[in-house]
């Protein structure tokens, strides 16, 4: 530690180990994502090969052409896109996801002008006009343009050029259009030339447009209606990635073939115009009906592909500060920025940026950086160069709010210093992703660009396999490595790739740079090798450890594996990196490069002493099994002395150990006897994992789990004082001083939730009394990270009087995140008519919306909710069905479901839906019941084998 900067923040070596991972998990997302949907270069005689030439397919037919759908009155929504009639048009290079190689975008001159004005936010549609001049150099020689384009209406085309090499951008000719039509399957726009274009030559594209703007969705151009200061008002923002600039205006919309933007913005003088780059100057411009308009320009950007180009026009307040010269703005509501909830952001973003450009020593290449809380943003956020957006709920920040979520998990990277890193990430990135990966999820972190078949396919690879795998593979990368080596070649990455598209195999090549260029660190094959075998195919292996005899295997996980498993193959091996400890001491690194190896330097001997534990610190990709024998020696260690195994491997073996029993690799008992322990067990973080395998949602939700629960609640309760009795005197003494406890802030709702749930009084009286005080004085928050739990516990212990307290509160709130929290508290009541009367105003008109959440579901979720919600289903279905649609009954299906064990119990939910369901929906949910009912068989059996345990060892 050292002291503050001049600032008032610094960065500990903690949070650099911590920000480095982060960074570089960051970066190899973007190098998958690149090797996914771009190239370096593009070779058109290859291309040209596969899709055929320029003049390969004739010129469509005329009698028909696609042109978007006329918007309908109303906010306007993305319409669904038909598919192209391929009944009129020859195949041809529209067939073809990606673009001809023909031509190369070189710069856009962008005009976009939005008719939003502060008088009339309620206009039936909102529309938008725009013009681009696209300079494109010509590869091959063609008579046919293709553009992506999307909902847009072309009111003119134009083509000028070739442009005078001599005299920039003066040109020499024009080129007639002789035609222009859409085809919307794969989103092009298609002009038909009078006239081939030639290689080598420049031409000018010139475009009008027009467009709608969006509501209820965040892509392209999109709409914001929220309240500030008092007053209903607006703001318009852009979403682009990964394929929504074509939305906004015609374009070459894929990563790889990047241009430089000027950007021109007009728009109501009450607003502000953003962009990419700075304010570079304004004008006045006069529409047709004699109006004055503001015309913002800005500064030409960088080289940089469409789906970063970004706009904002709003009516919003900022704050700012230089960091090394770059001005860095907050903006946001006018309320917000008067009541300085962005000050903390702001405060914050300098050092980070600092931090990262020492880290890798390359500068920020912007002059500003904004960054703008938008009020709803169903993106959560987005990086546009120099013009970042967030949903505000991430980034504003009110002094009050002391235990936020979101305070916690920015402190986590500014604070002064931050312990548990491995711990932060297992919780936030692997435990996620480990919990949905698996051998048959068909979904590897690197996709090849010709396997996609249409665009939406683009748009699902932005997911938790391409963000949260692809950095569990960076943090593995890393441990094999040293963490300078990985630094060292990410730098030399960055630098030679600047402003221009990569293929992963780019990224490899620059690690195996540095690893050939010293002699300390081995590899069993190239890093291209190694990391293939982990991108390129699905799901993660099983290492086994069989500590008598030294033997280590690898196989695929499955989910719910059974002992033949003939009909699912998984023939590739993972290269596996083994950083393991013995006795509490590191020991060297080593590989699994097949299906299994001997290493005899694992083997332990019968001295209660000895125990193995791999995958060191949790960086490998996989789980971890042992024999018998290395399972026993593991928990007569954490009987003698758990304080000898570090916190990070408590936690592994509980979470690893529970999540094989669950798939049958091994007994459940050899998880339970992990667990007797716990009464010594003072780290929440390892209580949370505990917590989440063992009192599961399933367990607690139904009611016929009485064999289970007195046992349960003994066998638990026992061990659950020492840490409940901390943390509920901090609760009731100062809990501020957790506000930089980041893994007790997200741990202690599960705790607190099932300490009610197993009936300690202590944690009813809490709950009783946290509630009580912030229903007489509502100044006195309820602590932010147990909000639910004594919200919920408030309505379960309280009656009618209560319950009306909650819904007047509810029927003021209005952020969603507040509101939603309050409804699925009023579903806690045990009172069978408020929980009737609750499903009645749902389905009620004005002023009971209950607009964000389902009501009929969160009333079936409790285990006295569920048969109420049942039977007012049968009664209200019409009523249901036009509040929340025929569809919700799938999903009311699966939670009603959970008490289904027989076919009686099946044939009594087909009757209901016979009644309610299309022929098509009905098979479809009788397969679902039969689904639900074979798992329920399997749960009863777990916790009938839990069950004996417990009566075992209560």
């Amino acid at each position: 530690m050292g002291p503050p900067s001049s600032s008032g923040f610094y960065v500990s070596r903690a949070v650099a180990v911590l920000l480095a991972g982060l960074a570089a998990a960051l970066l190899l997302a973007l190098a998958v994502l690149a090797a996914l949907y771009g190239q370096c270069a593009r070779d058109p005689s290859s291309e040209m090969q596969h899709r055929g030439g320029p003049g390969a397919a004739p010129v469509p037919p005329r009698k028909q052409k696609e042109q978007p759908p006329t918007p309908k009155p109303g906010p306007a929504r993305k319409p669904a896109v038909a598919a192209t009639p391929s009944d009129w048009r020859p195949p041809g290079p529209w067939d073809q996801l990606r673009l001809p190689p023909w031509l190369v975008p070189l710069h856009y001159e962008l005009e976009l002008w939005p008719r939003l004005q502060p008088d009339q936010l309620s206009a039936p549609a909102l529309r938008f006009t725009g013009r681009v001049n696209i300079t494109v150099r010509c590869i091959v020689s063609t008579a046919r343009l293709l553009l992506h384009s999307l909902l847009l209406d072309c009111d003119s085309a134009e083509v000028r050029g070739p442009l005078s090499p001599v005299t920039g951008d003066a040109t020499i000719g024009r080129v007639p259009v002789n035609d222009v039509w859409f085809a919307l399957d794969m989103e092009y726009m298609v002009l038909e030339l009078g006239e081939a274009l030639q290689p080598g030559s420049r031409y000018k594209l010139q475009l009008s447009f027009s467009g709608p703007v969006y509501q209820d969705t965040w892509e392209g151009l999109f709409l914001n209606l929220y309240t500030d200061q008092g007053e209903r008002r607006a703001l318009l923002a852009s979403h682009m990635e990964p394929t929504f600039a074509r939305y906004v205006f015609p374009c070459f919309d894929e990563p790889a073939l990047k241009a430089t933007f000027s950007i021109t913005i007009i728009h109501h003088s009450s607003y502000v115009a953003l962009s990419n780059m700075p304010r570079l100057g304004q004008s006045e411009k006069e529409d047709v009906n004699g109006s004055k308009w503001t015309v913002t320009t800005f500064y030409t950007t960088p080289l940089m592909p469409t789906y970063l180009v970004a706009f904002v026009i709003c009516d919003c307040d900022h704050v700012n500060r230089t960091e090394r010269g770059q001005e860095i703005s907050i903006w946001a509501r006018k309320d917000a920025i008067a009541n300085g909830y962005a000050d903390f952001a702001l405060n914050i973003t300098g050092p980070i940026f600092s931090f990262l450009e020492d880290l890798f020593n390359i500068s920020y290449p912007l002059p500003k950086t904004d960054i703008i809380a938008l009020p709803t943003f169903d993106k959560r956020a987005m990086e546009n160069w120099g013009l970042l957006m967030f949903d505000e709920s991430l980034l504003l920040l009110q002094p009050e709010d002391q235990l936020t979520e979101k305070k916690t998990v920015i402190s986590s990277i500014v604070s002064h210093e931050i312990g548990h890193q491995n711990e932060v990430f297992f919780t936030n990135i692997l435990y996620g992703v480990l919990k949905e990966d698996h051998a048959l999820v068909f979904r590897a972190v690197s996709m090849k660009a010709e396997n996609f078949t249409e665009t939406g396919e683009i748009n699902e690879i932005f997911d938790l396999f391409t963000y949260n795998k692809g950095a569990s593979m960076a943090r593995m990368l890393s441990s094999f490595l040293s963490e300078s080596l990985f630094i060292s070649a990410l730098k030399s990455y960055l630098k030679i790739f600047s402003f221009s598209n990569a293929e992963q195999d780019d990224l490899w090549r620059h690690f195996q740079m540095a690893i050939d260029d010293q002699g300390k660190i081995l590899l069993p094959a190239t890093v291209k090798s190694i990391m293939d075998s982990w991108t390129h195919q699905s799901g993660f292996p099983v290492i086994t450890l069989n500590v008598s005899t030294g033997v280590m295997k690898q196989e695929p996980f499955y989910l719910g594996k059974v002992k033949n498993q003939t009909l699912l193959t998984h023939n590739d091996t993972w290269i596996v990196p083994i950083l393991w400890i013995k006795n509490g001491t590191t020991q060297s690194l080593v590989w699994l490069d097949n299906s299994s190896k001997v290493f005899p330097e694992m083997q332990v001997s019968d001295s209660e002493h000895d125990w193995v534990i791999l995958n060191l610190n949790m960086t490998g990709y996989y789980r971890v099994n042992y024999d018998k024998l290395g399972w026993k020696k593991l928990n007569q260690q954490l009987e003698k002395d758990p304080k000898a195994i570090p916190v990070i491997h408590r936690l592994q073996l509980i979470d690893d150990a529970f999540s094989l029993s669950k798939n049958n690799y091994i007994e459940i008992e050899t998880a339970l006897d992990l667990t007797k322990y716990l009464a010594e067990e003072d780290e929440i973080i390892v209580w949370h994992a505990v917590l989440l395998n063992l009192v599961t949602r399933d367990l607690i939700s139904n009611v016929n789990n009485y064999d289970i629960y007195p046992l349960l609640k003994k066998y638990l309760l026992k061990r659950l004082m020492s840490i409940w009795n901390t943390y509920s005197t901090i609760i009731r003494e100062n809990v501020a001083t957790l506000q930089d406890d980041y893994l007790a802030l997200m741990s202690l709702e599960e705790l607190f939730r099932t300490a009610c749930w197993l009936g300690l009084e202590d944690c009813l009286q809490l709950s009783r009394e946290l509630f009580r005080n912030w229903v007489t004085h509502p100044e006195n928050e309820i602590p932010y990270p147990i909000r639910n739990v004594i919200l919920c516990y408030g309505i379960a212990l309280g009656n009618e009087k209560e319950w009306d307290f909650l819904l007047s509160i509810y029927n003021n709130k209005t952020k969603e995140e507040e509101r939603m929290q309050l409804a699925y508290a009023m579903g806690c009541s045990k009172d069978p008519w408020i929980l009737n009367r609750y499903m009645e105003y749902a389905i009620a008109t004005s002023p009971f919306t209950f607009n964000e959440t389902n009501i009929i579901q969160v009333v079936a979720e409790s285990e006295v909710g569920r048969y109420i919600a049942k039977d007012f289903l049968v009664n209200n279905w019409q009523a249901v069905s036009e509040r929340y649609g025929a569809q919700s009954l799938v999903t009311l299906i699966d939670i009603i479901g959970r008490t289904i064990s027989t076919d009686s119990q099946i044939v009594e939910m087909q009757q209901f839906c016979s009644n309610v369901l299309e022929e098509h929906q009905r098979l479809s949910i009788h397969a679902k019941l039969q689904t639900i009912k074979q798992e329920n068989l399997e749960k009863k059996k777990r916790n009938a084998r839990i069950t004996a345990w417990l009566r075992e060892n209560t």
